[in-house]
Order: C-alpha cells, then structure tokens, then sequence
C-alpha cells in the first residue's frame, strides 16, 4: 500500500455516538396499613438504602418515623410523572413511598408519558413492603365498627339483650343460604353473623361495672376460642390420634364435660332451640354417652314427633333441615295451585 495513498492518510478520528443517558428507574413501594409501620420486608429495606431519593406524598405516612430513625432521608414531595422521570435521569434510583391510595395520578401519568413514545421512561417496579395475612381484613372490622359504635347515634345505644333477636335472624338466614346453594347469599350471610360476634364483643369492651359485668374484647373472645381449639384437637395439636370423625366427636364431649364439670349429657343443650333440634341433640348426646333410653309410652304429637326426630338423629338425618325442606317444597305445591287456581 502506497504510504502517500488516501488510505493511508491518517483522518480525524472517528468516536462512537455519544451513548443516551440511562433512564434510571422508579420503585413504587407499598404497605399495608394492617401491618404494624415499620415492619417492611427485607428487598424493601434495601431497596430504600440504595435510593438515591426516597420520596411521600403524605407527610403524616405512618412508615416515615421508622423511615427516618432508620437514616432514610425522605422528601416530603408529590412530584409530577415528568419531574419524576427527571428525578430518574443519569441512571438514578427513585423510590415513592405510596400513600393509601396508590398513587393512581403518578402512574396514570407515567402511562401517559410512556405512550407518547418520546420519552425515555424509567424502570417501573412496583414493590410490596408489607403483605396482608389471612384474616387481616378483620381488623379492618374491628375498626369500622369502632366508630360506628361511637358515631352512629342507633349503633351506640344498643345492647347485648336488643341485638339479640338479630343473632337468630342472621343465623337462620345463613342456614337458608346454606341449604339454597347460594354461595354468593352464603357470603353475605356469613358477614351478617360475624358482624354480629363483632358488635356484641365491642359492647362487651365497655362493661357494665354497676351490673358487675367486666368488660372484654374482641381479642379476648378470639383468644378463648383458640385456646379451645387448641385443647379440643390434640390428635391435630398433641400426641392423641382419632382416625374417624365420630373418635373426635367422642374426644369433643369428654373434654367438654371434664371443662364444664357437667354431671349430665344433656347440660349445655339450649332449652330455647326448634323443639326438633332439641330432640335431636338429646339424641345425640345419649346415643353418644352408649344411653339406651327407650321413648316415653305415651300418645301424643308431641311424642310422636319425639319418636320421628330420634329415628332421623339414629339415620344421620337433621330433623330441623329434613321439615325446611319439606315446607319448601309444600310451599311450592301452594303457590302452583295459586297460579294454576
């Protein structure tokens, strides 16, 4: 090659294009107010460390304190999806601490930004900070009705005695959804019953210390009823076995009598019940104490549905659903012939 030549002629140096800024990258992180502040999970905290700017719209957000104390600067901001995306520019972090509604103006707006498709956009990660645990949103309950018991003027003057009649309303209208099939009915109808364990143990709560009542809460009755649990399964907590339904159900019993010091079987069966559950229950628990009580030989209706209410207990039939089935199905026949009449 000729040294002379326009291929040997040194040029001006070429350089590369100059390379586009890094678009950084914006994480949106979110708790769960049902969570105690400042219990955040692991990736959160390092995702906060790392930042470089952590920003909140809310300057009384719960999480800020531990924020702070853990030496998290925080920006008590509320940046547009623009300023935001410039906050990102040079390949910065970015972390916005969401308030209780999510930001829903911030992400609309960097979704609009995005589907311009001028804009380098930033990373986009939304990072959970805390989860809800099964039956978390109970204490979304507690707390509603916390203030209804305060606010509400009907609300705040009920008792125990005045919503009583509501108990066996809602337990009916629960049993009714169970034997329809409707699950979406069932649903609803077991939010009906529980509001009702809810309400009664926040009246509880106040007491009635000139009655000599002491007051409990809502955590005392869950408390109680774990421990009952806990006591009454020891094939599922302890070192006991049951292989079939009808062992558990004998555990059950023995445990309740020895806890109840009850001397009698049929102690602890409400005398107020459908007369058929009641007859039924006797049943059940003299059939299960191996009683062998032959029916009084006396004539009567009374008796005979005495008679018939055993025999469906013995057959595994529950006397209460087998008649609601039945007058379901009179009823039927009656408004046929209205329509047919």
């Amino acid at each position: 090659m000729n040294a002379n030549s326009p291929e040997a002629t040194p040029g001006p140096e070429r350089t590369a294009p100059d390379a586009a800024p890094a678009p950084g990258r914006i994480i949106l992180l979110t708790t769960s107010h049902r969570v105690a502040p400042g219990l955040l999970s692991w990736p959160a905290w390092q995702a906060l460390h790392a930042a470089d700017r952590v920003l909140c719209a809310d300057g009384a957000h719960p999480q800020l304190p531990y924020l702070r104390e853990a030496g998290i600067p925080v920006d008590e901001a509320s940046p547009t999806a623009q300023e935001l995306v410039d906050a990102c520019s040079g390949g910065r972090t970015v972390v916005v601490v969401a308030t209780g509604e999510g930001e829903p103006v911030l992400t609309d707006g960097l979704a609009r930004l995005a589907g311009t498709g001028r804009i380098a956009m930033p990373e986009l990660e939304l990072l959970p900070a805390s989860y809800d645990l099964p039956g978390a949103r109970l204490l979304d309950l507690v707390q509603v009705m916390d203030r209804i018991r305060v606010e509400c003027p009907w609300s705040s003057q009920q008792t125990h005695e005045g919503l009583a009649k509501y108990g066996i309303e809602e337990a009916y209208e629960l049993v009714e959804a169970i034997e329809e099939g409707d699950r979406d009915e069932l649903r609803e109808e077991l939010g009906d019953v529980l509001l009702q364990v809810v309400f009664h143990a926040r009246i509880a709560e106040e007491g009635r210390p000139e009655d000599g009542e002491e007051a409990f809460s809502i955590d005392d009755v869950a408390g109680g009823i774990v421990a009952k649990l806990i006591h009454r399964h020891p094939h599922v907590f302890g070192d006991a076995t049951a292989t079939t339904p009808e062992e558990v159900k004998e555990h059950w019993l023995r445990t309740k009598a020895v806890e109840k010091r009850r001397t009698s079987v049929t102690e602890g069966i409400p005398l107020g019940q459908p007369g058929l559950a009641l007859a039924a229950k006797l049943a059940s628990r003299a059939r299960t104490a191996n009683l062998h009580i032959p029916l009084p030989p006396v004539e009567g209706i009374g008796y005979e549905l005495l008679a018939l209410a055993v025999r469906a207990e013995s057959e595994g039939v529950d006397p209460e659903a087998a008649l609601r089935a039945a007058a379901r199905a009179y009823r039927d026949a009656i408004r046929q012939a209205e329509i047919e009449g």
